[in-house]
């Protein structure tokens, strides 16, 4: 009787706080909402063909997120410098061969170091390869000791081994569950990995990182449709990508982007501003990634413009509280990166990133898959946990919470085989 009153009472306060703190996790508390149609013109025309699409309506929607979202990711910006750290064939993987290598980026006596870890299957002439950013250094996907440890500014994580904003060597092997690194190379393919923190230090500073080699004049920041740090981190996949398009044992033309909640965001942007991406998939990226915003259901957009200042340009805070005068939602993010195959996953006990929003992101996008006679979401309800569903867009909810599992893995290396495989 005491644990049910205990339980009761927690449940009061947690509500309460969630009311307080204007989170909603209850579908019945939702406002009414309508969603743009990606394939109307505004004024009412409708989209017809893939041309159509293509040239004039594709373009408009692209505008939209780019001067009122992410920001503008300035032009020209390319790193043309890749030094050599380290390479071997030992490594814990017995399949696997270990490459180590600096992106540089230069502007007058200003150097920024992009180290990139790279593991391809022993015995594959030209393997695709699942292109990602890890959280904690690139030492933290694997326990190989080779790895070298980034020395870029990180969160303070004293569990794991981030003090004083540095890593240590406590920090290796940290987030390895996260990347299922064996499975990969057994299934044939390569996976390349950076840390976001070497791009763009995950803080609201725009001092540092990539940012400054933009600047002009006495500029501190970006303008308010210049690029916040998601259109930074997708930045630097491309010039990952980049790197990879020189690597004779890649096949560049499989590269999957793939990234996890902020970076699941970043994927999906990376996947729509570079078309030689062949696979985008997102993974548990809520607000701002595939969940729709107009829901207002977890996270919202106010909350995450609060939270998180830096990651969209200015002209996106002013949506706050004003979701419904969104001019776009994410079903239209995903359709921009028609026709090729992306895959939305969501975790039951993650609530925070809207599962169901996330499901709908890509099931309101599926229409123009259509438009290219290829099958997207093609049931409004989602389906059941453990179940996934594949076509050109695929999508699954597992148990558990915001984290990336082995089951995830498994479903994404099928996904990849379904539609990279010769």
């Amino acid at each position: 009787m005491k644990k049910t009153k205990l339980l009761i009472i927690l449940l009061i306060f947690v509500t309460g706080l969630n009311a307080q703190d204007g989170i909603n996790y209850d579908e019945n508390l939702m406002p009414a909402y309508t969603l743009p149609d990606p394939l109307v013109f505004p004024g009412g025309k409708k989209v017809k063909t893939v041309r159509q699409w293509e040239t004039k309506r594709k373009p408009q929607i692209f505008r939209m997120f780019e001067e009122q979202m992410f920001g503008k990711i300035p032009e020209g910006l390319d790193i043309k410098e890749y030094r050599l750290l380290e390479e071997s064939d030992v490594t814990p993987y017995p399949n696997g061969r270990r490459k180590q290598v600096a992106l540089v980026l230069k502007k007058g006596e200003k150097e920024l170091l992009i180290q990139l870890l790279l593991y391809l299957p022993k015995g594959v002439a030209k393997a695709p390869v699942f292109l990602g950013y890890n959280f904690k250094g690139n030492h933290s996907v694997t326990p190989d000791k080779a790895v070298i440890i980034s020395s870029s500014w990180a969160r303070d994580d004293a569990a794991s081994g981030i003090t004083g904003n540095r890593f240590s060597e406590k920090s290796r092997g940290t987030e390895a569950s996260r990347w299922s690194i064996q499975r990969m190379l057994d299934a044939g393919y390569g996976v390349a990995v950076m840390y976001y923190g070497d791009v763009d230090p995950d803080r609201d500073d725009f001092s540092d990182g990539v940012h400054p080699f933009c600047y002009s004049g006495d500029q501190k920041k970006p303008l308010p449709g210049e690029w916040g740090a998601i259109a930074a981190w997708s930045w630097g996949l491309s010039q990952a990508l980049n790197y990879l398009e020189t690597e004779p044992a890649v096949d560049a033309g499989k590269v999957i982007v793939f990234g996890h909640s902020r970076l699941g965001k970043t994927a999906l942007w990376a996947g729509v501003t570079d078309p030689r991406f062949a696979l985008v998939i997102s993974n548990n990226s809520g607000c701002g990634g595939a969940a729709l915003s107009k829901r207002i259901f977890g996270e919202t957009v106010k909350r995450i413009n609060t939270s998180f200042p830096h990651w969209f340009c200015d002209n996106f805070k002013p949506y706050n509280d004003r979701e419904q005068d969104l001019p776009f939602d994410q079903h239209e993010l995903i359709a921009l990166i028609a026709p090729r195959p992306v895959y939305i996953a969501s975790a039951l006990e993650d609530q925070w990133a809207d599962p169901k929003g996330e499901y709908l992101g890509g099931y309101y996008a599926s229409p123009v898959y259509h438009l290219y006679g290829k099958k997207g979401l093609e049931s409004a309800e989602q389906p059941p946990v453990g179940v996934p569903v594949m076509n050109q867009i695929g999508y699954h909810i597992r148990p558990g919470k915001h984290d990336v599992t082995d089951f995830d893995w498994e479903q994404y290396i099928r996904f990849a085989d379904m539609h990279l495989q010769d």
